[in-house]
């Protein structure tokens, strides 16, 4: 297992910002990673609009995971509803 950041943006609505992140938390768990702890990075301007939106609330989240789930995990991802854009990012082994 690989360990990663995961920087997810959801929809500045309180209500849909907590769905979405329960709904990504559903989607790792069940692909066996392991969440070590998920931040706010609090809400900020988007660089373009995104699904009308151009304000989004950012979220990152540390985690271990098997490098063979992230193309499923992307194409789970693409279907949750409430997560507007992410990005994996692979941490450096010290």
């Amino acid at each position: 297992m690989r360990k990663y950041e995961l920087m997810t943006i959801f929809p500045l609505d309180e209500e849909k910002s907590k769905q979405g992140k329960e709904a990504v938390r559903e989607v790792l768990t069940s692909f066996g990673a392991e969440i070590e702890k998920d931040e706010l990075f609090g809400d900020r301007d988007l660089t373009y609009e995104v699904a009308k939106q151009k304000r989004g609330r950012f979220i990152l989240f540390t985690l271990k995971l098997n490098p063979d789930k992230i193309s499923e995990i992307d194409k789970s991802f693409k279907i949750t509803p409430n997560l507007l854009k992410y990005l994996f990012v692979k941490l450096e082994e010290n």
